[in-house]
């Protein structure tokens, strides 16, 4: 770290689950920057020899880690001019497709100004978290499902919005993935008012949160995991998910194929078991509301398991997405959230020469993706094949999909034009 010409070079981390949910948002992030000392009582932080007070302005940049003292001038992102017409060159040779993470319908229509829907932000909204923490603190199938159903016009207007704004391109939904922890209150005045709504005691709400804690959460009760266990909210998302779909497909006109994706797999069984929820609920829409309309059900690979057993998995999925995230910190065995506090020493002494959560490792985890993706097409020559995550806006993990024969790579909205560039360039390397 040093100080120079007004610019702290920082050594914290850009690929956290907090800077990759920061950088889908369109802000800049640098987390876990252990050299920050903070004052709360006098309120100011010094680094680098150079304190920054309360209201003081610094700038980010949450590609390269830097700090700016003082507030600079930042311009809307667009592409126009010689940039527009490389990108329509790019378009016209690449063949690798390009989607985005998006949660709400205002990021997907930044999207596609420049997708996959991760349900869980949806829920922290602040009329929707009541009911998801009533869910959670439900002692019954009964009261879970009149907790969920409370939740469906929610999750059907954001479905809707999506829709609407895709105009019939793919949308991928992923169910619910986050451990249930990440919902409940922590505030005393909040614990208090939900024990209120619930009929029970303080006592009562914070054990039942304790009870949600785990010692390692990334790994714990999370992903289709929770619909095994409650599979209510499975039903309820797809109830959501069918019905907006198929309302959007009447009022608009619009080509709209529901994507579902079920997170966190590791056993064919796990993935029969809430896919055959899925179908009943998804059948059960349609009749009731007099619909044909095609829908696609699929997993998210990021266990090395379901890598190893891609061809047993692909019996219940028709397309795979690769949690490039998950399933780099799983193989290489280390926390994203945690591992910049060492990697530098990893790289200093070119044990690693980059950052894996930012660069995918073709050797190791790349050699996984390539496997399930021959394993997956060996037993459904049509499945559908992508990856999710940071990695789909990094130039070489982009070429190596393309040399792996990904039909899509999905990134950030604002990482978008790097992807469809570097498609091209794979495309122009590998002929």
């Amino acid at each position: 770290m040093h100080a120079a010409e007004g610019i702290l070079t920082v050594r914290g981390g850009m690929t956290s689950h907090a800077a990759v949910v920061a950088r889908g948002m369109g802000t800049a992030c640098v987390s876990g920057c252990g050299e920050v000392n903070i004052n709360e009582e006098e309120k100011y932080f010094t680094i680098a020899g150079q304190t920054v007070k309360e209201g003081d302005y610094i700038s980010l940049d949450g590609s390269t880690g830097n700090i700016y003292i003082g507030d600079i001038p930042t311009v809307e992102a667009a592409i126009s001019g010689n940039f527009d017409r490389i990108m329509k060159w790019a378009d016209e040779i690449r063949t690798l497709k390009v989607r985005t993470n998006a949660d709400t319908p205002a990021d997907a229509a930044n999207a596609v100004k420049f997708g996959l829907c991760r349900t869980e932000h949806m829920f922290f909204d602040a009329e929707r978290i009541p009911k998801i923490r009533k869910m959670i603190l439900s002692k019954t199938v009964e009261a879970r499902e009149e907790a969920l159903n409370e939740l469906i016009p929610f999750q059907k207007g954001d479905f809707k919005g999506l829709y609407e704004v895709m105009e019939g391109r793919p949308v991928t939904i992923r169910f619910l993935d986050p451990p249930l922890h990440e919902f409940v209150p922590t505030e005393e005045d909040d614990i208090a008012a939900l024990a209120v709504d619930m009929g029970l005691t303080v006592e009562e709400v914070k054990a039942t949160c304790d009870s949600l804690h785990e010692f390692n959460p990334m790994m714990g009760h999370r992903g289709c995991r929770l619909a095994v266990t409650y599979p209510e909210i499975a039903k309820m998302q797809t109830r959501a998910v069918m019905e907006a779909a198929i309302e959007v497909k009447k009022e608009k006109g619009f080509d709209i194929i529901p994507e579902i994706m079920i997170p966190l797999v590791g056993e064919k069984r796990e993935l029969k078991f809430v896919k055959d929820l899925v179908v009943e609920t998804a059948e059960a829409v349609k009749k009731e509301m007099n619909s044909d309309i095609e829908y696609h059900i699929g997993t998210m690979i990021e266990i090395p398991r379901a890598a190893i057993l891609a061809n047993e998995i692909a019996e219940e999925a028709e397309f795979f997405s690769f949690g490039t995230n998950d399933l780099t910190q799983m193989t290489f065995g280390f926390s994203r959230d945690d591992a910049g506090k060492f990697l530098d020493a990893y790289y200093k002494t070119k044990i690693y020469e980059s950052d894996p959560f930012a660069r995918l490792d073709q050797d190791g985890v790349g050699a996984l993706v390539k496997m399930a993706s021959e394993k997956g097409r060996a037993t459904r020559p049509n499945i559908k094949l992508g990856i999710c995550g940071e990695h789909g806006g990094d130039p070489s993990t982009v070429e190596f999909c393309h040399k792996v024969g990904l039909n899509y790579v999905s990134c950030s909205p604002f990482r978008v034009p790097i992807a469809r560039l570097a498609a091209a360039q794979a495309v122009l390397n590998n002929k």
